[in-house]
C-alpha cells in the first residue's frame, strides 16, 4: 500500500489553493463541499471562480505565489499549468509541515486526492495511487451505479440512533447483530425510499423490544425484457439481499446469476398450460414465507404491473399486513419494440398504442375487436405465440387489412433475440416456419414497416453481435 487513506476534517480550516483555472475550479469545489475556508492565488481568474469570490465563498488574491501566502494554512493544492511554480508551493509546504497535492504530480504531492462517491455522511474514495487516475474514474462510475443515493439519508438516519442503540445493546455482537437486520430490512427500504416516519416508528419499536431478528417482507421487482443492462439500480440492489426468490419462465437465466449466491431459488413459473403452481398458491407462499422472517424476491419479466399479476399479489400481501415494496421494469412491450426498431408511436404511422394479452381464458379469445383494429394504432399483444393464427384472423375479419404489417421478437433485448416480420396474413405461417416460442411479443401496425430500416439490435449468424430482422416475403 503506497499511500495511507485517511479523510481529513476541513470545516473552518484555512486552505490554499494555488492556481485559478479549470483544473483548479475542480479542487475548489471539493474543499467548499468540505466546508473549508479557502484562499486562492493566481494571476488571472476562472469566471466562476470569481463569482465565487464576489459571492464572498473564497478569497481571491490576483498576483503570483508567494512562500509566505502558506502561513496558518493547513492545507495547500498547486493546480498551475508551470511545474516550476507547483514545485514552489510543494517544497514551501512540505518545509512548513503542511500536507501539500500536486495536480497529476504525485512526485511533487505529500497526499493525492481521490476519485469520489459522495453519499455524505457515506463517502467512498477510490485511488490507484496516482499512478492511473482514470481507472480510478471508470470505477467509481461502476460504483455510483451500484450504491443508491439513498444511502446517504440511511447513513444520516442511522447516526441519529447510534448512541440509544450502543446503550440498549452494549454487547458488541448484538450490537452488530442489531444493526444488520436494520440495514438490510424494511426499515432501511423506507428510509431509502422517502418513507422516514414510518421508518422511525420501526426503530422505535425494534430499540425498545431489543429483538434483531429481520422482518419479512417481499421485493415485487421488474426484471425487464431480459437484458440484464437493462435492470434499474433498485432492483439490482434488492436482488443482493434478498433471502430466496420466486421466479419464472420469464426471467432470463443471466439475471438469475445477479441474484446474491446464498439465496435460495424456487421457480414457480407458469407456461401454457403447463403451471408449476397456480397463482393463488404463489401468492399465499409469498405471504407464508415473509411472516417466518424471509426477505422474499418476486422476480417477474418485464413489468410486475403489466400483465404481470402484480396487484393480485400484492393484495394477498396487503391482507396479512406484509410490507413490501414494488419495483417498477422496462415492460416488455417498449423493450421488445426499442431493440426490434419499431417504434410504438410514430408521427406519420401511429399517435396511440394499446397493450393486450393473447392468452386464452376458458378456450375463448375474447377481445375488444372494435377498439383494436381502429386506424393509426399500434397494438402489441402479450402471450399470443400460442394464439397467433386466432389473433390474426381475429384482426383480418374485424376490419384490419390483410396486408397491415405485424411482427413477433422472440427473447427482446437478449442475445437470442429474433425478429420475425411479415403481415396479418403471412405472419403465423413464418411463426412456425422459423419456431418462434415464448418469450414473444407480437406487434401490429404501420410501424413495423420501419423495422428494417431502424432494426439496430442484429446477430449475424456466427457471431456474437443481436439478429436479423426477417424480410417481409
Amino acid at each position: 500500500m503506497d499511500y495511507f487513506p485517511l479523510f481529513m476534517r476541513l470545516r473552518h480550516a484555512d486552505c490554499l489553493v494555488v492556481g485559478a483555472g479549470e483544473v483548479a475550479l475542480r479542487k475548489v469545489r471539493l474543499l467548499t463541499a468540505a466546508g473549508a475556508r479557502l484562499t486562492v492565488i493566481a494571476p488571472r481568474c476562472h469566471p466562476e471562480l470569481k463569482g465565487m469570490a464576489e459571492a464572498g465563498e473564497l478569497a481571491f488574491l490576483e498576483r503570483e505565489f508567494d512562500d509566505e501566502d502558506l502561513a496558518g494554512k493547513c492545507l495547500a493544492i498547486a493546480a498551475t499549468d508551470c511545474r516550476e511554480v507547483n514545485r514552489r508551493v510543494s517544497e514551501a509546504a512540505k518545509l512548513r509541515g503542511i500536507p501539500v497535492n500536486v495536480v497529476d504530480d504525485p512526485e511533487l504531492s505529500s497526499f493525492i486526492t481521490p476519485a469520489i462517491v459522495d453519499r455524505s455522511p457515506l463517502v467512498i474514495a477510490v485511488s490507484t495511487g496516482g499512478r492511473v487516475p482514470v481507472l480510478a474514474r471508470l470505477v467509481r462510475a461502476r460504483l455510483e451505479s451500484l450504491i443508491p443515493a439513498g444511502f446517504g439519508r440511511l447513513a444520516r438516519f442511522a447516526g441519529e440512533f447510534r448512541d440509544r442503540v450502543k446503550e440498549r445493546f452494549p454487547e458488541t455482537g448484538a450490537r452488530r447483530a442489531f444493526w444488520e437486520s436494520v440495514l438490510e430490512g424494511p426499515l432501511a427500504d423506507d428510509v431509502m425510499g422517502g418513507n422516514e416516519g414510518r421508518a422511525r416508528e420501526s426503530m422505535e419499536r425494534a430499540i425498545l423490544s431489543g429483538d434483531s431478528t429481520p422482518s419479512g417482507c417481499v421485493y415485487l421487482v421488474g426484471a425487464g425484457p431480459g437484458n440484464p443492462d437493462l435492470l434499474t439500480f433498485r432492483a439490482l440492489r434488492l436482488m443482493q439481499q434478498a433471502d430466496i426468490v420466486l421466479y419464472d419462465n420469464l426471467v432470463a437465466p443471466a439475471l438469475l446469476d445477479l441474484v446474491r449466491r446464498d439465496a435460495e431459488r424456487l421457480y414457480v413459473g407458469k407456461r401454457r398450460d403447463n403451471h408449476a403452481l397456480p397463482q393463488e398458491e404463489i401468492n399465499t407462499l409469498m405471504a407464508r414465507l415473509a411472516l417466518e422472517g424471509r426477505r422474499v424476491l418476486r422476480l417477474k419479466g418485464g413489468d410486475p404491473f403489466t400483465f404481470g399479476r402484480g396487484g393480485e399479489e400484492i393484495e394477498t400481501l396487503v391482507s396479512h399486513g406484509i410490507p413490501f415494496e414494488v419495483v417498477p421494469g422496462i415492460t416488455s412491450a417498449s423493450g421488445a419494440a426499442a431493440y426490434a426498431g419499431i417504434p410504438l408511436t410514430h408521427r406519420d404511422y401511429a399517435q396511440s398504442v394499446t397493450f393486450v394479452t393473447g392468452h386464452r381464458k376458458d378456450s375463448a379469445l375474447t377481445l375488444d375487436w372494435p377498439a383494436l383494429v381502429r386506424p393509426e394504432q399500434t397494438v402489441v399483444i402479450y402471450m399470443g405465440v400460442s394464439t397467433a393464427k386466432a389473433l390474426c384472423e381475429g384482426f383480418i375479419t374485424h376490419g384490419k387489412s390483410a396486408s397491415t404489417p405485424a411482427a413477433v421478437v422472440e427473447w427482446a433485448t437478449c442475445e437470442r433475440q429474433r425478429t420475425v416480420v411479415g403481415t396479418l396474413e403471412t405472419l403465423p405461417a413464418k411463426m412456425s416456419e422459423y419456431g418462434i416460442h415464448s418469450p414473444a411479443l407480437i406487434i401490429v401496425g404501420e410501424v413495423v414497416t420501419l423495422a428494417d430500416k431502424l432494426g439496430w439490435y442484429r446477430r449475424v449468424e456466427g457471431g456474437s453481435q443481436t439478429i436479423a430482422v426477417l424480410p417481409h416475403s
